[in-house]
């Protein structure tokens, strides 16, 4: 730190979270009636995570900031801001920042800065930014910034649906990061447009343009990157291509797009000047040289090639990345840090002086294209001792899978509770993991009122309970 002011800013430490009930996809489709292979290669998901009318983007939230706190030991008092970056609406007014606010009465730490911020899957992004730019400001104090992207992602029954998920990332943001920002190459897109959105606020779900949706996230990612290469040829005197990335870490809403978008980027790279790909890539991507961008962006066969002389790249750039998107499913606003919490998680020991590239994208739109230059930290925030208090494995291995029928009914369940008031949750604490805030009660005047699950006892197995919702037995 030279002269008082913050250096090497970013990512401190991080932890994960994600509902212990899940959905194999598999079974989903045969549960459907969905052709073989439309969920898991077709969207090129495994499982979907979801909450039950016990856990909410509030007690996820909760879950997770309070396991961070403890697992780095973080005095309440030395958190000076704490973003919370949701599409899910609890309140119309009541910002769930506020509702983290519990965490640190006990301590009488009311100063803390932000509230939370939301577009679409965009939330956690903008949070995070906020973040960073007080930490580099005047105002900064000296504490810590924590962000925490969280969402449950549910549609109604359809294609839709099996694009859902739920999860939650909490980020410790400082200097003299393992994870530090390259702000000077952030580059960001904004427009106007209705490929998702929530018009109705009566129910939790999307209206949703599944085609324009896939197109404007791919536009936004071919304006965000000529935007960061330009930025990163300005200041470094030299073009920027993919070789000067080792990870690229994606917004996921399903995986087949995150393999459509890096193929996208390497056909950005060969329209940019061929020589920056190889010899027979290139070879490939010849006939499509003179589309337009957006005769490109609708190419079906430009999309089959690009994908085709990507793979190789593809496997070693963004696969090691793909793991908890692919289990969880789409958790909106945590997908991106649940991408680069599993980059962490599976190449802990080679990350070391490495490039990580991030897409972050939400409908209607917001996007940015930006990078994380990784360090191996000094205790308690190296990489080794974050990916071991995440406990990424640990967690995915005590999932309970449940069976489609009763992830229906749970469904139900949810839809009939949304926006309700009055209620006390039906389903069982086990399937709770221990140290897991959940719900109480919500009260006539709609006050919502939560716990934390101390028991160690071992969650059962889940079964459906014909019309009152789900029963864990």
């Amino acid at each position: 730190m030279a002269s008082g002011r913050p250096a090497s800013v970013g990512i401190v430490a991080m932890e994960v979270y994600f509902p212990a009930c899940c959905v194999k996809q598999e079974e989903l489709e045969e549960h459907d009636g969905a052709s073989k292979g439309k969920y898991t290669i077709g969207l090129g998901q495994d499982c979907l995570a979801f909450c039950t009318d016990l856990e909410d983007v509030i007690s996820m939230s909760l879950t997770v900031v309070q396991s961070l706190l403890e697992k780095y030991c973080i005095a309440p008092e030395r958190i000076g801001r704490l973003e919370v970056g949701s599409e899910t609406v609890i309140d119309k007014s009541k910002a769930i920042k506020t509702c983290l606010m519990q965490l640190f009465e006990e301590c009488g730490n009311g100063d803390i800065e932000g509230v939370d911020s939301t577009n679409a899957c965009y939330g956690g992004t903008a949070a995070l930014q906020n973040s960073l730019n007080w930490i580099e400001s005047t105002a900064w104090d000296g504490r810590f910034a924590l962000v925490v992207a969280a969402d449950s992602a549910v549609y109604a029954e359809g294609a839709a649906r099996p694009t859902g998920g739920a999860g939650a990332v909490a980020m410790l943001i400082g200097p003299d990061a393992p994870l530090v920002m390259e702000r000077s190459f952030s580059a960001t897109h904004m427009a106007h447009v209705y490929d998702f959105y929530k018009p109705d606020l009566a129910s939790e779900y999307p209206v949703v343009d599944g085609k324009l949706s896939q197109t404007c996230y791919l536009q936004a990612l071919d304006l965000c990157y000529r935007r960061y290469c330009a930025k990163f040829e300005k200041r470094q005197g030299k073009p920027f291509m993919l070789s000067e990335a080792d990870y690229v870490v994606f917004h996921a809403p399903y995986n087949k797009l995150v393999q459509k978008s890096y193929a996208r980027l390497v056909y950005n790279d060969f329209v940019r000047n061929p020589s920056f790909v190889e010899e027979d890539v290139s070879a490939k991507l010849q006939p499509f040289a003179t589309l337009s961008p957006a005769d490109s962006l609708v190419n079906r066969d430009l999309e089959k090639v690009a994908q085709q002389v990507a793979k190789k790249q593809y496997d070693s750039k963004v696969v090691p990345s793909t793991l908890l998107p692919k289990e969880l499913g789409n958790m909106y606003c945590a997908s991106l840090y649940a991408g680069l919490a599993t980059l962490l998680h599976t190449k802990t020991e080679a990350l070391h002086g490495k490039r990580v590239l991030m897409f972050s994208y939400g409908s209607g739109l917001a996007s940015s294209l930006f990078s994380f230059q990784v360090h191996q930290g000094q205790p308690p925030f190296s990489v080794s001792e974050i990916v071991q208090k995440m406990s990424i494995s640990e967690k995915l291995n005590t999932r309970i899978i449940v069976d489609p029928k009763a992830f229906v009914t749970t469904m139900h369940l949810m839809e009939m509770r949304y926006g309700a008031k009055d209620f006390v949750p039906v389903s069982s604490h086990s399937t709770l993991r221990p140290g897991t805030f959940y719900l109480t009660e919500v009260d006539a005047l709609y006050r919502r009122r939560y716990s934390r699950k101390i028991s160690t006892t071992k969650p059962e197995i889940i079964s459906s309970n014909g019309t009152n919702g789900v029963q864990f037995n």
